[in-house]
């Protein structure tokens, strides 16, 4: 039985919220105009400096394929440090970088929103 305070609770101390698809590939395309970055690490990423949102494994590799598939970002295997094995890392491809910022942008609106309508709270 839900209660007042169960209510309240869920306000103070809301669950993640989940990327879809969309919004993943904005993300990805964010980070990537900054860094080159491997899955963990963009996953890692997003909990760092949105601790509100989460990225599962299945959406974030299906933005990736989706992504490599039209030839926004290409990927490398790099050996990284204290590693055991290598990374695939990702780049945004040459040629995309106007685009890729355009879509960032639209991360970028999407998080400023959402911090403008959670402080009016």
């Amino acid at each position: 039985m839900t209660t007042f305070e169960d209510i309240y609770q869920y306000f103070r101390n809301p669950p993640p919220l989940y990327l879809n698809k969309e919004l993943a590939v904005c993300y990805v395309l964010d980070v990537l105009l900054r860094k080159d970055s491997y899955g963990t690490e963009l996953i890692q990423l997003l909990e760092v400096e949105h601790p509100t949102y989460r990225l599962s494994d299945t959406v974030l590799y299906s933005a990736l394929k989706f992504l490599e598939d039209a030839a926004a970002i290409t990927g490398y295997w790099k050996k990284v440090e204290g590693r055991g094995r290598p990374r695939r890392m990702y780049q945004v491809a040459p040629g995309w970088h106007q685009r890729a910022r355009e879509l960032a942008q639209l991360w970028s609106g999407y998080i400023g929103g959402m911090l403008a309508s959670s402080s009016r709270s």
